[in-house]
């Protein structure tokens, strides 16, 4: 008897393990949804956008999901937490610009992480690097990604909206 209902429990928790994935795969990812939940670093909502970016086939999806690590660790409480966050999220973000250098996207993900990042991280080599990037390529981006720039530029002391 006990049997049967340890299968039934397992059974009930696999349908609902297949909705869950279900629903986020079905979630496209979309850019302007991506800056908009970087922009507003709500906790729940990067944790989301992380499960849409990690199902996504997206060739970019290794610096997108950095970048929402990293914000991430600015989010959470717990001090461990935070460092753990931030060095995951820097080595995708670092090892997608290795692979594609050329990518101002990823560039610019870069520049607005080490712009707020704290001291302490040590994360701060590469501002004018990317700031010369972005603003050398800026009109070769899709609109979404301009779009985000643009409102970067409004809190940003690096990028000013009058850069481009």
């Amino acid at each position: 008897m006990k049997m049967i209902y340890k299968w039934k429990i397992w059974l009930v928790f696999l349908v609902l393990l297949g909705f869950v994935k279900t629903s986020i795969a079905q979630q496209k990812f979309e850019k302007a949804a991506f800056y908009a939940v970087m922009d507003s670093g709500n906790l729940d909502a990067i944790n989301s956008q992380i499960g849409i970016v990690q199902t996504s086939s997206s060739p970019n999806k290794e610096g997108y999901e950095g970048a929402l690590l990293m914000r991430k660790a600015g989010k959470v409480a717990v001090p461990s937490q935070k460092l753990k966050f931030f060095k995951q999220g820097r080595i995708k973000l670092e090892t997608a610009l290795l692979a594609d250098a050329d990518n101002t996207e990823y560039h610019f993900l870069r520049l607005a992480i080490e712009e707020h990042a704290p001291k302490i991280v040590k994360y701060h080599n590469d501002i004018e690097k990317d700031k010369l990037i972005v603003r050398k390529n800026f009109k070769n981006l899709p609109e979404s990604v301009q779009h985000a720039i643009i409102d970067y530029c409004k809190n940003s002391k690096v990028l000013h909206a009058e850069d481009f």
